[in-house]
């Protein structure tokens, strides 16, 4: 495990070149090296080597991304130039370096705002335990002869130790600000999060849509009609466990998305043409297949038949829900039978797509049946997990082939399409169709 950290004072106009170390940051340092006894890597040679006039600052970081537990910004004031922002987007939120000017303590990996920082620090007599890789202890320290630029009063260490701990807890209070992307684990701002359709800025990854932002993102504004709502899910096998009672768990699902189920169902129109179709919500107990989700999706094959209606299903689930036992197994079988009626004996159109994640019991069944099926751009589909099929067949299972992409070259989809073409990629099959 590798602690590493950069003590650098930002100007506008000269980028990585000034470096001041005080007394509160060696302790701080020291503690954090000694509570996780992991080495300290010091960032000198990283910053010897930047040259903030090309991409080498980038390519340098890169080379020790994946080293990085916490990067921490003690006593900066950041005044980026726009040419400069993707490497600071690496490092800091955007929110932080806009708001506060003096102790910024920022995670990457998987320790997000934790409460590490809340602690009392202790005393070191030997100074030179915290760094490594640098003989001359000057390449830490460099003259300036504005000080007051680079923080404020430092004589108190008490001070210091308590601004610390206030921004910490300062930062707590913005989490909700920011959607963290499950792949780079960089930060997007939540309002600009979901205009960009939930995509993360820095990698392009297609993170996880609500049922609600599904309907707006693909049907015209004002259009959706929604069908059963009023069906709810009870508990046939009276499953209880170690954790909260089913019927428990469903209503604290309720009362979190506002809906019933894990899945909307309904009409509405799509560049003017109407559609039956039904939005899995993954926030809804993982968008496990109940007998109520299995009802309402055979309910609307059912009236998209009788209607003469193509059909979508978006789907985004963890398979069948195991509290209801055999009731929510069923579900595959009643629900590929009205599929067969609806595409071999109506002769209508069913578009599947599949969104991350996709595995289980939908993945066996309604999942794979469209007419087309369609897959967003690095989706995590499968039947059993990784970690089941390794555990079962004792065998090791390659990183990625449960990926869209991997599947595609399979021949298990007929499209890959990222959501910003999603819509008007089902308007012109669903032109064609007509």
């Amino acid at each position: 495990m590798y602690l590493t950290y950069n003590l650098t004072y930002i100007t506008y106009n000269n980028f990585m070149k000034k470096k001041h170390v005080n007394l509160f940051n060696l302790k701080l340092l020291n503690f954090i090296k000694n509570k996780f006894k992991c080495k300290c890597y010091s960032l000198n040679n990283i910053n010897n080597n930047l040259d903030s006039d090309n991409i080498n600052l980038t390519k340098t970081y890169n080379k020790y991304y994946n080293d990085i537990i916490f990067l921490i910004f003690l006593n900066i004031k950041i005044k980026a130039k726009e040419n400069h922002r993707d490497f600071i987007d690496r490092c800091i939120y955007h929110y932080f370096y806009s708001k506060i000017y003096k102790y910024i303590i920022i995670w990457i990996g998987f320790f997000f705002f934790n409460t590490l920082f809340d602690i009392a620090f202790e005393d070191t007599d030997d100074e030179d335990d915290l760094y490594e890789d640098t003989d001359d202890e000057d390449d830490l320290y460099e003259d300036t002869d504005d000080e007051d630029d680079l923080y404020e009063d430092t004589d108190d260490l008490s001070s210091e130790k308590k601004n610390c701990t206030v921004i910490i807890k300062d930062l707590k209070k913005y989490r909700h600000l920011w959607v963290q992307c499950e792949h780079c684990y960089r930060s997007n701002l939540k309002k600009k999060f979901k205009s960009k359709m939930n995509i993360c800025e820095h990698c392009g990854s297609h993170l996880k849509m609500n049922s609600l932002d599904r309907i707006e993102l693909l049907l015209d504004t004002g259009t959706w009609h929604a069908m059963d709502e009023n069906l709810n899910s009870l508990d046939p096998i009276e499953f209880h466990s170690e954790e909260d009672p089913y019927k428990d768990r469903l209503k604290e699902y309720q009362k979190i998305t506002g809906f019933l189920e894990a899945i909307q169902t309904g009409t509405g129109l799509l560049h003017g043409l109407k559609v039956a179709i039904g939005f899995m919500d993954f926030q809804f107990m993982g968008g496990s297949m109940g007998s109520v989700v299995g009802e309402k999706i055979t309910r609307l094959i059912e009236y998209a038949g009788k209607k003469e209606l193509p059909l979508i299903l978006v789907c985004a689930s963890g398979g069948a829900r195991m509290q209801e036992g055999s009731l929510s197994l069923m579900q595959m079988a009643k629900i590929s039978s009205a599929l067969y009626n609806y595409q071999l004996n109506k002769k209508l159109l069913y578009i599947s797509i599949l969104t991350s994640p996709t595995t289980g019991g939908v993945t066996a069944s309604f999942g794979m049946l469209g007419d087309i099926i369609i897959a967003e751009p690095d989706a995590y589909i499968a039947f059993a997990g990784k970690r089941v099929i390794e555990q079962t067949l004792n065998i090791i299972v390659p990183d990625g082939v449960q990926t869209s992409e991997y599947l595609f070259t399979k021949g298990l989809f007929d499209l890959i399409v990222p959501r910003y073409f999603l819509k008007y990629t089902l308007t012109e099959l669903l032109k064609f169709h007509i």
